[in-house]
């Protein structure tokens, strides 16, 4: 059985009528399929896809990255590597089945892949604690990375993830510390790290596997600070108002592309990615193959450094850095610098001035 959002109607009605015209076990009994009629009206719900997918606002795109049958890292994982080997445990507390991480073979070539996992159903939903890691999680995932950055295997995490899980369990095994850990370990690994934010990117729960030398997001994916219900909440004090949240908070692939938080698109089928999954796994394996390709030539300081200026670059301008593309030293500018003292020489008489001013205009009151 489909589900369909509440902005498909249309579609779900033309869908209907396909398939009630594609049964020749009508309500006047047997008859011949009018298989005209049925490219008519195939046609018209191209079109009504086409025209809905195009001019999606924020809201719905988040809609669309929470589809209940938008593909999951489980169905990548399974189809995208071959030789998938699942490995648990954090060796400190437990295993955390939120999170799908194991090595694997992609084009004859060893990876690492980690995968958020949501579920299909409400009983893999629940065992999945919905997508939510756990302090162990991260810490298996860490233990991993570092195996991998040991024996120079690329990393590639599928990012699907309404956040970490707030429990008080969790924040008693150092929910915080583990996410911040997380981080730093992705950081400061010397092999090519690939995350891919296949539904939702969540808060500190995706950034903690999304620290990586590329950010690639399917187009109705969304990643953000916060969730939308949750920003509506805290600014206005009422959940209900996520649409303001969702278009203010810039969430949208294409939003994240033009503040080059990402660095990549890949296209979904229109109508979304649940509606042609063989087609979401050819655009994915083609740009995962063209990305480890580019990496190949680097060296370990390379993959280091490049990661690391990507991300000291992001909400910089031309200010007080000479040279956007190496940030690691941060010196500043000197012309910028020269600025700021001839600004400063004008500053104390001009705070003078105003004053003066002021002393004045009581005066006269």
């Amino acid at each position: 059985m489909k589900n369909y959002l509440n902005f498909e109607t249309e579609i779900k009605n033309l869908e209907i009528e396909i398939e009630k015209l594609k049964d020749p076990f009508n309500e006047s009994g047997l008859s011949e399929v009018d298989t005209q009629k049925i490219s008519k009206t195939q046609n018209e719900l191209d079109e009504k896809l086409k025209s809905i997918y195009k001019n999606l606002d924020a809201w719905q795109t988040t809609m669309v990255a929470r589809h209940e049958d938008r593909p999951k890292s489980k169905f990548f994982i399974d189809h995208l590597f071959e030789d998938f080997i699942l490995l648990s445990g954090d060796r400190n507390y437990g295993e955390d089945k939120s999170v799908l991480a194991g090595f694997a073979k992609f084009n004859n070539e060893s990876v690492l892949v980690i995968g958020q996992e949501k579920g299909d159903d409400l009983d893999s939903r629940i065992k999945r604690n919905f997508g939510m890691m756990r302090p162990e999680g991260y810490r298996k995932t860490i233990r991993l990375m570092e195996l991998a950055d040991r024996y120079k295997i690329p990393v590639i995490t599928f990012i699907d993830t309404p956040g970490a899980y707030p429990g008080v369990g969790a924040e008693e095994r150092g929910q915080a510390e583990a996410i911040a850990k997380s981080i730093e370990c992705c950081m400061k690994l010397k092999v090519p790290t690939f995350s891919i934010i296949i539904g939702e990117g969540g808060s500190g729960g995706a950034i903690a596997l999304a620290s990586s030398s590329k950010v690639i997001m399917l187009q109705n994916a969304i990643y953000s600070v916060i969730s939308p219900e949750g920003c509506a909440t805290i600014l206005w004090r009422d959940p209900k108002k996520m649409l303001d949240a969702a278009k203010a908070m810039k969430l949208s692939a294409k939003d994240l592309l033009e503040l080059e938080i990402v660095d990549e698109i890949i296209y979904e089928p229109v109508g979304g990615a649940h509606r042609d999954k063989k087609l979401i796994l050819e655009n994915l394996r083609s740009s995962l193959k063209k990305n480890l390709e580019n990496f190949k030539m680097m060296s370990d300081e390379e993959i280091f450094n490049d990661r690391k200026n990507k991300f000291l670059r992001i909400g910089r301008t031309k200010g007080f850095i000479d040279n956007l593309d190496n940030l690691s030293s941060l010196k500043t500018s000197g012309n910028s610098f020269n600025q700021i003292i001839k600004f400063k020489k004008f500053l104390l008489p001009l705070t003078i001035i105003i004053l003066i001013f002021f002393i004045c205009l009581i005066y006269i009151l």
